[in-house]
C-alpha cells in the first residue's frame, strides 16, 4: 500500500534510488554519442560498427520496455528494478573492458535490456509507495533531479574522455549503482499488482527479433539486407497476431483505435527519429570537422537541456489550458527550424555566431513540443491502458531514434569513418530531419483534437542526447 510521504526521510530514500538508477542510464545515453568518434578511432569502427554500438542498445531497451514494466508488476518493482541495475552495471563493465567492437556492441545490447527492466521501474517505485497526495510532487522533485543527471552527462562525459579514456564513462555506471541498488534494498518497500499475468514472453521474443533484423537490414545493406528485412516484416505479422489472440497481450492493439493516441505516436516517431539522427550526426561533425574536443561537443548542447529543465513546466500549463494541437503543431516547427540552422555548421562557423542560435531555436521547439505531446497520449488511452499508453509512447521514440541512426548516414551519404563526406552530407542529413520535425507538426494538426482533455503531467524536462523523452501521468 502507498504510504510513504513526501519530505519524510524514507521519502528522500526512496526519491534517491530512483534517481541514481534511472540516472544511470540517463548519463550512459547522454555520454556515448560524446564519445562515439573517440570510440571509432580507439576501436577501429567501421561506420557499420559506429550505429550497432548505438543501435544494440536501442533494440533491446525499445523491444523489451513494455515487458520491463509488466514483470515490475509481476514479481515486484524494487526485485525487478534491483535486477536491472545489477545487469547494467555488469554489462558496463564488459563496455569499459571491450577488446573489440564486436564485444562492446553485445554489451551495450545487454545493457539495453537491463535497461528495460531498469527505467520502468524507476517511475512505477514512486507512483506505487508514496501516498496518493505526494504522488505529484515526488515526481516532480524526481523529474529535476533527473533533468540534473542528464544536464551534466555530456559535460562529464566529455571530461573523462578528453583527461583519462573513455572506458571510464562505463566503469562511472558501478559505483553509482551500488549506492542505488544498497539504498533500495535497506529504504525501498516492496509492491506488486496482485492482479497482474504471466509476462508476453513470446510477444517480447518477436518483437526483439523484429527490431534486430529491421536494423541489421538497414545497418549492412547489400545482398543480406532483402533476407533480414524479409525477416523483420515475418517476425512482426506474427507478432501482431500474437499480440491480437492473446488474453493478455504485451501491447493491446485496441489502443491504436483512438485516432488521436495513433496520430500522437506517429508525431512521437518522425520527431524523435529527427532528433536521433540530429544528435548522433552533429557531435560527429563537431567533433571530426570542427576540431571539438569530446568536452566541448558535449557542452555545446547543453543549452538545450537548460532550456527544457527551466521551461518544461510552463509548457505543460498552456498545453492544460489551451489543449495540446497548438503546442504540437508550433512545437516541432520551430525545432525543425533549428535543426535546419544546424546544416550552417561547417568549418571556420563559430559557436556563438552559428551554433549556440541554432541549439536555442532547437531547444525551444522541443520545450513547447515534448509536454503537450506526451499528455495528448496519454489523454487519448482508456484509464485503464494508461500504463501501456506511456510504455507504447516511450517505446516509441526509441525506435524512431534506432531507425534514424540506422537509415541517416546512408540516405545522407555519410561514412563517419570518412571525414570527407561529411561536408555535403551533414548539411543534407540537418535537412531530412528539419523536414522530420516539420511533418510532425502537420500530423499533430491533422491528427490531435484541439479540445483533448490533457490530464495533469509532470514531465522529466530534459531530452536525452538519444533523443528519449521520459514522461510519467502524476497521480
Amino acid at each position: 500500500m502507498a504510504t510513504v510521504r513526501f519530505g519524510t526521510a524514507r521519502g528522500r530514500w526512496v526519491i534517491a534510488a530512483a534517481v541514481l538508477g534511472s540516472g544511470v542510464a540517463f548519463l550512459d545515453g547522454s555520454v556515448v554519442n560524446v564519445a562515439i568518434p573517440t570510440l571509432r578511432t580507439a576501436m577501429h569502427m567501421d561506420v557499420a560498427q559506429v550505429q550497432w554500438t548505438l543501435d544494440g542498445y536501442l533494440v533491446t531497451l525499445t523491444a523489451l520496455l513494455l515487458l520491463g514494466g509488466s514483470l515490475g508488476d509481476i514479481l515486484g518493482r524494487r526485485r525487478v528494478f534491483v535486477a536491472g541495475l545489477i545487469g547494467f552495471a555488469a554489462a558496463s563493465c564488459v563496455c569499459g573492458i571491450a577488446p573489440n567492437a564486436i564485444t562492446l556492441i553485445g554489451a551495450r545490447a545487454v545493457q539495453g535490456a537491463a535497461g528495460a527492466f531498469l527505467l520502468p521501474g524507476s517511475l512505477a517505485i514512486i507512483s506505487a509507495t508514496f501516498a496518493q497526495e505526494d504522488r505529484s510532487r515526488a515526481i516532480g522533485a524526481w523529474s529535476g533531479l533527473a533533468g540534473a543527471t542528464s544536464a551534466i552527462g555530456p559535460f562529464v562525459g566529455g571530461f573523462l574522455i578528453d583527461a583519462v579514456s573513455w572506458r571510464l564513462i562505463f566503469f562511472i555506471n558501478v559505483p553509482l549503482v551500488a549506492v542505488a541498488v544498497a539504498i533500495a534494498l535497506r529504504h525501498v518497500p516492496e509492491t506488486k499488482d496482485d492482479e497482474a499475468t504471466t509476462p508476453d514472453w513470446v510477444g517480447a521474443g518477436f518483437i526483439t527479433l523484429t527490431l534486430a533484423a529491421a536494423a541489421f537490414a538497414l545497418i549492412e545493406r547489400g545482398r543480406t539486407a532483402l533476407p533480414a528485412g524479409g525477416i523483420a516484416l515475418g517476425a512482426l505479422v506474427v507478432f501482431l497476431a500474437i499480440e491480437r489472440s492473446s488474453k493478455h497481450p504485451m501491447l493491446p492493439l485496441g489502443v491504436f483505435s483512438s485516432r488521436q493516441f495513433t496520430g500522437a505516436n506517429l508525431t512521437t516517431f518522425v520527431v524523435y527519429a529527427a532528433l536521433g539522427g540530429v544528435f548522433f550526426l552533429l557531435v560527429v561533425q563537431l567533433q571530426m570537422r570542427l576540431g571539438y574536443s569530446a568536452l566541448a561537443a558535449g557542452v555545446a548542447l547543453t543549452p538545450v537541456t537548460l532550456l527544457m529543465m527551466a521551461l518544461s513546466a510552463r509548457a505543460g500549463a498552456l498545453a492544460q489550458r489551451i489543449g495540446p494541437r497548438i503546442p504540437m503543431s508550433v512545437g516541432p516547427l520551430v525545432a525543425g527550424a533549428g535543426v535546419a540552422l544546424f546544416a550552417r555548421i561547417q568549418p571556420g562557423t563559430t559557436y556563438a555566431g552559428t551554433v549556440l542560435p541554432a541549439v536555442i531555436v532547437f531547444g525551444i521547439g522541443l520545450t513547447i513540443t515534448v509536454a503537450p505531446l506526451t499528455a495528448a497520449v496519454l489523454a487519448a488511452a482508456d484509464e485503464r491502458h494508461v500504463g501501456v499508453a506511456s510504455g507504447v509512447n516511450n517505446a516509441v521514440s526509441r525506435l524512431g531514434g534506432l531507425i534514424a541512426v540506422a537509415a541517416l548516414p546512408a540516405v545522407a551519404g555519410i561514412d563517419t569513418s570518412h571525414v570527407g563526406t561529411l561536408a555535403h552530407g551533414f548539411p543534407r542529413a540537418m535537412y531530412i530531419c528539419a523536414a522530420g520535425c516539420a511533418l510532425g507538426g502537420v500530423i499533430a494538426f491533422l491528427t490531435v483534437r484541439k479540445a483533448a482533455k490533457v490530464r495533469v503531467m509532470t514531465v522529466a524536462s530534459h531530452v536525452y542526447p538519444c533523443g528519449d523523452p521520459c514522461v510519467s501521468e502524476a497521480a
